[in-house]
């Protein structure tokens, strides 16, 4: 199986790459030197699509997902793989000299509470279900539990009211949220989860509107899942084009409001080498434009295989002493299912609930990135809340 994803992958590349060469002719001699060290993360490791996927919850009342096959369409093959994306349109624009960022504070994470949305889909289903037995464990186990607010869509026109409702409605209650903006270019390597802005200029604008809704209190910013880790289908030129708009991004955010931590795609543990995934981190900005990593995000890995992993992460990219991690506990309760086993797989149960008193060096908390009981897309449509799935996590 590994070496027929292998082949499928490689024949896959060939094919984007082939028809980008000609245009990619212009930018590449700009950026080669920084996409040799992007290039440290390729596809000769586990592929993360063997464990789970991120496919985000849309937004309370804000943008739908992008579409998605069929829960029930088998998996690709060698000959049925699918087309290749559209080619990307990810040049790098030049930029004056960036300004110096705001000092990093060398505090901890913030101690008050996370923020709870009061519109989600576990929240809708509740309301709406009142005589269902399912309800009580539902309702307390995982509607009670703040979790992360998705923002998939590239409208550049609305973001920043749309994630300025979200903050203002945290700082109200003193409550911290979590973002997570997620719409780079070729998202997900054309998957399921595919879309994004049309290109990194359009991308770097949309960031910019993001940021102006941060407002000025606590924030926690999960920038791009799986921008670093799954970039592999990318050309060097490509990779280290995406990696530069990421660091942009994490300075745009951290300037608009020195009090959001910004934390960069660091894989899992069952995926990339500490090793290569800090070299990839390190070439997107993480240790100057960040405050540290996350992991495990819509995975299954223990909190203590993440833990020990984002350490030596964090190890191998240096930078800053006060550069922590932050985990997705949210389906982890019982680990990481049979390896390719990654859609919605059985036996799975809630993980530790959102907390930023974690008690461990350099973990700064301890999220629910992933909200459980959305779907990867093969119990229902991909995102969407299915109230088995979310029953057999809080039971399981």
């Amino acid at each position: 199986m590994p070496g027929t994803r292998v082949r499928r992958r490689t024949a896959h590349r060939e094919r984007r790459r082939a028809a980008r060469r000609n245009a990619l002719l212009a930018v590449a001699s700009a950026v080669v030197a920084i996409g040799a060290t992007a290039g440290l993360i390729h596809a000769g490791h586990q592929d993360g699509r063997d464990t789970a996927r991120p496919e985000p919850t849309p937004p309370p009342v804000l943008q739908p997902l992008p579409a998605v096959p069929a829960p029930t369409a088998p998996a690709p093959s060698a000959s049925s793989a699918r087309p290749a994306p559209a080619p990307s349109r990810t040049t790098a624009r030049p930029s004056a000299a960036p300004k110096p960022l705001p000092a990093r504070s060398t505090a901890p994470a913030p101690r008050s509470s996370l923020f709870r949305h009061p519109r989600s889909q576990v929240l809708d289903w509740v309301r709406a279900n009142p005589d269902d037995p399912r309800r009580p464990v539902i309702e307390s186990r995982i509607a009670a539990q703040p979790a992360a607010v998705w923002f998939a869509a590239h409208n550049p026109g609305e973001i920043a009211g749309q994630v300025r409702e979200v903050t203002r409605g945290a700082a109200a209650g003193s409550r911290i949220p979590v973002l997570v903006p997620y719409a780079i270019p070729d998202r997900d390597c054309g998957g399921a989860s595919q879309g994004g802005a049309p290109d990194l200029a359009a991308y770097d604008a949309w960031i910019g509107k993001f940021a102006q809704g941060l407002g000025s209190g606590a924030a926690i910013v999960i920038l791009e899942p799986d921008a670093i880790a799954l970039s592999d289908c990318l050309t060097a030129p490509e990779r280290a084009a995406r990696f530069a708009s990421l660091a942009r991004a994490g300075r745009t955010l951290r300037t608009a409001n020195p009090q959001a931590r910004v934390y960069f795609d660091g894989g899992h543990s069952g995926w990339h080498t500490p090793a290569e995934q800090a070299a990839a981190l390190r070439a997107a900005g993480a240790a100057t434009s960040g405050d540290g990593i996350f992991t495990n995000v819509s995975n299954f890995h223990r909190t203590a295989d993440e833990t020990a992993y984002a350490r030596r992460v964090l190890a191998a990219l240096g930078g800053p002493g006060g550069l922590g991690a932050v985990i997705d506990t949210s389906r982890n309760g019982n680990g990481a299912p049979a390896a390719g086993q990654w859609c919605d797989p059985a036996g799975r149960a809630l993980g530790r609930t959102p907390t930023t008193r974690t008690g461990e060096a350099r973990i700064d908390a301890y999220l629910w990135v992933k909200l459980p009981g959305e779907s990867d897309g093969c119990s229902a449509a991909a995102g969407s809340f299915t109230p088995e799935y979310a029953y057999s996590l809080a039971t399981g």
